[in-house]
């Protein structure tokens, strides 16, 4: 946890982005850190904890990190979170709860009510078209006796 909150102030004097680390652990090694690169790289997706994870399945080879720990600095966004569970480490810790995040003006609430709600009844509307089309590739992926990867 100390080398994750260390990323976290390093990315916070640095001006890269909010003050989020983290650092992604196997055994006794670290096989992964990242930081919030949000303003650096003008990716909205560039959280510390998805940087994180895109390092270290980049040095280990792998899209899953099972056996591995996951320390950030920060309890994770809904949309990391998501990565996380993608990634399936062994266990996740955080240092600050969502509520710090929030008190700093890093609030993930509206995101939090928007995933209960109907897609059609989101502030960013999601409407289904085309799905005659798209349901074939699906198709072709079950009838060649493919699966998922988790």
């Amino acid at each position: 946890m100390q080398e994750a909150v260390a990323l976290s102030r390093r990315c916070f004097t640095s001006g890269e982005g909010g003050p989020f680390g983290c650092v992604i652990v196997r055994g006794d090694e670290i096989i992964g850190r990242g930081w919030n690169q949000v303003l650096a790289t003008n990716d909205p997706t560039a959280h510390a904890e998805i940087t994180a994870i895109r390092d270290a399945c980049t040095h280990i080879h792998s899209f899953n990190l099972e056996g591995c720990e996951l320390y950030t600095s920060c309890e994770p966004c809904p949309m990391c979170l998501g990565a996380i569970y993608w990634a399936r480490p062994d266990k996740v810790f955080f240092g600050n709860t969502r509520e710090d995040a929030a008190d700093i003006g890093f609030d993930d609430a509206l995101i939090y009510r928007e995933l209960t709600l109907p897609a059609q009844e989101r502030i960013i509307p999601a409407v289904m078209l085309g799905r005659e089309l798209a349901i074939e590739v699906f198709n072709d992926w079950k009838a060649a006796g493919k699966h998922a990867y988790y």
